[in-house]
């Protein structure tokens, strides 16, 4: 799943920032069109947070995947939904630059960790 608006060195503006979500990656915790917010910095990213990155391997695209483990000086992600394969399986090793704190649109609620 990528975020809206991808630049060339992406990087979250502000400590909170609003995130746009496309894609199917993240289904059924988040679904194309939802809106969340994101917090850069505060507590260490722990194995099943719902992050925002960046793969090493594709520095010019930002994503929404779950933290599943450290490595290498990063993370290795993983999107929810199963079928879709654009995540740490094929970009590998990623950059995390905020944890997903709660979708606020269209269903607003709390993103829980879930358990990897």
């Amino acid at each position: 799943m990528t975020v809206g608006g991808s630049s060339p060195t992406p990087r979250l503006p502000a400590p909170l920032t609003a995130v746009g979500v496309s894609g199917p990656s993240m289904s059924p915790t988040l679904r194309h069109g939802d809106a969340v917010l994101v917090r850069r910095g505060g507590r260490p990213v722990r194995p099943g947070d719902v992050v925002v990155a960046v793969f090493r391997s594709r520095p010019d695209l930002l994503v929404v995947k779950r933290a599943v483990r450290r490595q290498d000086d990063g993370w290795w992600l993983r999107g929810d939904n199963e079928l879709v394969t654009d995540d740490s399986r094929v970009y590998g090793v990623a950059d995390v630059l905020g944890r997903v704190l709660f979708r606020y649109w269209p269903r607003p609620g709390r993103l829980t960790p879930k358990p990897i």
